[in-house]
């Protein structure tokens, strides 16, 4: 018998997918609202899979992917999403997550993701593998043309993906927000962004927050 756990703030959803699992040989042994009570249910008890939703109302649940791989490295963490953007993907499967699947998952893909990342593999829902296969196919060429960005630019940018302020990132950086907002122009200007949202995302796809 597997044994799962799931964290979503959507009781309905958390619902289903236990209902969905009846009469499999995957056990619910715990259903979390929000990542304190998934942290505190599981310094009791440890499933060998969480379903983890990226939404959560406390704690990003990208960030507490990080805490629980560092926490329980046995552990085999699903991501759960209603998103498809290829951002949020990579950034979980690089804080350590073993799989993603969309909220509107079927029995029988959970049931593969289940054995896949219990053997040891990666499971990604189809249709994400797909767009990410498109994309990398589509970026390849702008990956090799990475722009130079210098030191200070670089931690701006950092800055600007943690969802910092202007304000914030001037009082981090020790520099007036005046000069935050310049590097921000000049980011947007030679990563061929139109705005900030857009600057995190290519950021993303030439892989310069490594």
């Amino acid at each position: 018998m597997i044994q799962i756990a799931i964290t979503d703030d959507h009781e309905l959803v958390m619902q289903g997918i236990e209902s969905m699992l009846q009469k499999t040989d995957v056990k619910v042994i715990g259903k979390y609202t929000n990542a304190v009570s998934t942290l505190q249910a599981l310094a009791e008890s440890q499933p060998e899979i969480l379903l983890l939703d990226i939404n959560l109302p406390d704690i990003n649940g990208i960030d507490l992917c990080k805490q629980l791989v560092k926490l329980y490295p046995t552990l085999k963490i699903i991501a759960l999403s209603s998103h498809d953007d290829t951002s949020f993907v990579k950034r979980i499967l690089r804080n350590g997550a073993h799989g993603y699947l969309l909220k509107n998952t079927g029995k029988e893909e959970l049931l593969e993701a289940f054995e896949t990342v219990l053997s040891g593999g990666q499971y990604l829902q189809k249709n994400i593998q797909q767009k990410l296969l498109n994309q990398s196919l589509g970026t390849k060429k702008r990956n090799t043309l990475k722009p130079k960005l210098t030191r200070r630019e670089k931690e701006v940018l950092a800055a600007i993906c943690e969802e910092h302020t202007t304000q914030e990132i001037a009082d981090q950086l020790f520099v007036s927000p005046k000069t935050v907002e310049t590097h921000r122009m000049n980011l947007i200007s030679k990563l061929g962004a139109r705005n900030s949202v857009g600057l995190v995302k290519i950021a993303m796809e030439m892989e310069l927050l490594k």
